[in-house]
């Protein structure tokens, strides 16, 4: 049923049904719809809204949108793609399945989605038929867009955008009275919550897989029973996606929850046992511990095997989960089981008896215990996961980068993964690129768009104002791909590149007009203009001097495909090179050089070098080993690629046509137009943030390496963060924040991994540390400890006690309030930084 969708004389939408194809043919294809189409297409907003609306969802036989109450035999289903790639292999797919799914219509959008109208399966909802759809097709479905009233911006029926469009669309199976019936009905199964989808198709979400969740029957929907366990993400697939919003972790009441036990359970004098609300935090936990335990969610309702499975699932949890939480994980596993009274008593016991504090965490332990306040962010006073701060999943749909700044690493220990959502730049710019290298491609853009930036200034939260002075230099292992930013960042500085290669002929032309006269007073003086900022690596020091004067304000550039070609520029000192680094990096910093000959190079410009620099992990660790703890260092963006395994199957590349750069043209044009001080509020608020989690994490590892590098480590993510807003067109977005975060972890995981036991090593003067990267030292601790603990684990740690150092970072945790005395020796930890719990 088709019904087109305008507005009257006061304002209502009204309806009139469509009942002949030529009739809908001519409606789509009216030129005033194909130009708002492609004005749509283009990013005009408005443009889509004044596109030709329909409605699929309601026989609206009384012509009036509002209130319709008329269920039709069709219903509506609307897909998001990234892509005009992704749109094309959905839309294959959804034909490879038309006669399953009852596909009456295939339509892109502005946007380069798709909407699709199919047939209703009767008796079932709008809801239960499109997650039927996406399950059957394995396609993302929003799950907000299941109203009757629900219309959809269209556009025109041109082969290119109408993909499929059968007869029977325009004939409707149910009368009015029929459809009147039907709406009834379905409303009522929604009131029932007899609804045969998953929990989390409940939910708002736009990127929903319904595919990934187990499904709900009516005899377990969540009004059907008083102690059925709340909606939730499967706990058996870490790594698969959880479908579920922010919003899970407010599921069940803010506080613990008391359930009744029956008659002789355990669970203290009041008779009750007590359990908390599951959040994603302590839901990340179940799900590794069970990971690691080889644990299913079956196995907990197996009659034969169920007491084993909770011991085993204890035995992992209870150093990272209260009683209370476990509880709440329990009664999600095994609702019908939970409160049974063998259980209640091995949960009650392994607490009491088996449960020490103070003893030392398992190495998948401390990954489980750091991912998850990295993840979810750290428990606010009352012990909640403060809203602002919580993620989905820590790889759900959701796609958000990490809650919290901490140890920086991946679940395995490797790299923090990449957001699943990135800023649209970077979407771009990595669509080309196989998984793998997304990573690194993903930082190495930066210095290129950077280049394109002329007198922008960006204030920081001190004040100070900064040009985009990025540099980046990717470590990995001899044949792992280091050529996967070769492509991208060509295509980025093209337009640069045909300026530079004009003036380079006008140089060229001068040279040798200036060789024709020799010595001659007539020869022709050096042009003006000559901005050419792609220099090349075999250069001497008045060249790129002289090449930094002419740049008008511009930033010079370079790409080295191996990092030791900078000792072409290391000079007498044997260190300029480095110093060229922090000149660049730092703020109005100059470099240049003074002359008394005639012919000689005498400038000092303000220093604006941008640079991408290839080189394999021991030889940069032995680049930079003269210079561990002489700034170069914390001043670059490090990234690497992940070793492949033996015999993995050769990474394919996409191809970087000119669709390609018609698509990152307008980010360029932005970044080219952009002029003056540039003040973004959203990116200050997010270096504030970093450097806030940042301060947090150094305090409790007391890890001087880490503190000293996150400094700049911030100011390059920050300075990410503002060239993104800036070819945005100086707009913000929740991807950029997500992408910026992302950046300062893995920035500071690189750091980690690759120097941080040398320059420990360089400030110490001793051998390095047999632990690699921070440690929270307070985790370390008994509830109650001397300042004797607290200096053995400073010892165990590699740090050093002298010049009271101890009493130092006790200080600091009383007044933070993460301990309290007890004694003149002896300190307790308050509840809330309790991070045995």
């Amino acid at each position: 049923m088709i019904n087109l969708i305008t507005i009257d004389g006061s304002g209502r939408k009204v309806a009139r049904p469509v009942t002949q194809r030529e009739d809908y043919l001519a409606q789509r294809n009216a030129p005033e719809n194909v130009r708002n189409f492609q004005a749509a297409r283009g990013g005009d907003k408005k443009a889509k809204a004044r596109q030709v609306q329909y409605n699929y969802n309601d026989l609206l036989p009384d012509g009036v949108l509002k209130g319709c109450h008329h269920a039709a035999s069709t219903f509506a289903h609307d897909i998001d793609c990234q892509s005009a790639e992704e749109q094309e292999r959905i839309k294959q797919v959804l034909l490879g399945k038309k006669e399953e799914i009852g596909l009456l219509e295939l339509s892109g959008s502005a946007n380069y989605g798709l909407h699709a109208v199919c047939r209703r399966e009767r008796g079932k909802t709008i809801l239960e038929n499109q997650v039927r759809l996406s399950m059957l097709t394995e396609t993302e479905m929003d799950t907000s867009t299941h109203d009757e009233q629900r219309i959809l911006y269209t556009g025109p029926a041109t082969p290119d955008n109408l993909f499929y469009l059968d007869d029977a669309i325009f004939e409707e199976e149910l009368s009015p009275e029929e459809a009147a019936e039907e709406f009834e009905r379905l409303r009522e199964r929604e009131r029932q919550g007899q609804e045969e989808v998953p929990p989390g198709a409940k939910k708002a979400n736009k990127h929903y897989r319904p595919w990934k969740a187990p499904l709900s029957s009516p005899e377990r929907a969540p009004h059907s029973a008083p102690h059925s366990a709340p909606e939730r993400a499967p706990l058996s697939s870490p790594e698969g996606d959880t479908n579920a919003s922010s919003a899970d972790t407010n599921a069940s009441s803010a506080d613990t929850n008391a359930i009744e036990a029956p008659s002789g359970a355990v669970g203290g004098a009041s008779g009750a046992v007590r359990r908390a609300p599951v959040t994603d935090r302590t839901r990340f936990i179940a799900q590794g511990v069970m990971k690691e335990k080889g644990l299913l969610e079956s196995d907990f309702l197996d009659e034969g095997g169920r007491h084993t499975s909770v011991k085993m699932f204890l035995s992992g949890a209870t150093q990272l989960l209260t009683q209370e939480e476990t509880n709440g994980i329990l009664a999600e596993l095994m609702p019908d089981h939970w409160r049974d009274q063998n259980i209640r008593q091995l949960v009650s016991d392994f607490y009491q008896n088996y449960t020490n504090p103070s003893q030392r965490l398992l190495r998948y332990q401390e990954n489980l215990f750091t991912q998850s306040r990295r993840l979810y962010g750290y428990d606010s006073e009352d012990g909640h996961i403060a809203a602002s701060d919580a993620i989905v999943s820590p790889s759900g749909d959701d796609g958000g980068a990490s809650g919290a700044v901490g140890g920086a690493s991946g679940d395995d220990g490797g790299a923090p993964a990449l957001p699943k959502r990135l800023p649209k730049l970077i979407e771009l710019l990595t669509s080309k690129t196989p998984d793998v290298y997304q990573p690194a491609v993903s930082h190495a853009v930066f210095p290129a768009l950077a280049t394109h930036l002329c007198g922008v200034r960006f204030p920081y939260t001190d004040n100070v104002e900064h040009e985009a002075t990025l540099m980046n230099c990717l470590m990995a292992s001899t044949g792992a791909g280091k050529g996967c930013i070769d492509e991208p960042i060509r295509h980025i500085m093209a337009d640069i590149k045909r300026r530079d290669d004009e003036n380079a002929q006008r140089e060229a032309e001068w040279k040798k007009d200036c060789q024709r006269k020799g010595a001659n007073k007539d020869r022709m003086v050096r042009p003006e203009g000559l901005v050419i900022q792609i220099i090349d690596p075999d250069m001497t020091k008045p060249a790129l001097v002289t090449r930094m004067d002419e740049a008008e304000g511009h930033f010079v550039y370079v790409k080295l495909n191996e990092l030791d070609l900078f000792e072409q520029l290391k000079g007498q000192t044997g260190k300029q090179h480095f110093q060229l680094m922090c000149l660049a990096f730092d703020p109005g910093a100059e470099y240049g050089q003074t002359r008394v000959g005639i012919q000689s190079v005498t400038a000092r410009p303000v220093c604006r070098f941008n640079w991408n620099a290839c080189t394999t992990i021991l030889k940069g660790r032995r680049f930079f080993s003269r210079v561990l703890t002489d700034g170069p260092i914390s001043r670059i963006n490090f990234c690497t690629i992940p070793e492949m395994e033996i015999g993995a199957e050769q990474p394919v590349y996409g191809q970087y046509d000119a669709a390609f750069d018609e698509a990152l043209r307008p980010y360029i044009e932005n970044l080219t137009k952009a002029r003056g001080l540039i003040v973004c509020k959203q990116a200050d608020t997010l270096a504030r943030k970093l450097q806030k989690e940042c301060a947090e994490f150094a305090r409790l590892s007391q890890n001087e390496v880490y503190w000293n590098l996150s400094h700049r480590a911030c100011v390059i993510a920050w300075l990410k963060a503002c060239v993104l807003y800036v070819a945005n067109g100086c707009k913000w977005e929740k991807t950029i924040d997500d992408f910026a975060r992302w950046s300062l972890e893995y920035d500071l995981w690189c750091k980690m991994e690759f120097f941080g036991d040398d320059i420990a090593k360089a400030n110490m003067e001793t051998e390095p540390r047999t632990k690699r990267g921070p440690r929270n030292l307070l985790e370390l601790l008994p509830d109650v400890f001397t300042i004797a603990d607290a200096r053995r684990v400073r010892q165990q740690q590699g740090l050093s006690n002298e010049r009271g150092k101890c009493e130092n970072m006790i200080s600091t945790w009383k007044n933070r309030r993460y301990v309290v005395q007890m004694t003149d020796d002896s300190f307790k930890k308050e509840s809330h930084t309790d991070k045995n719990r």
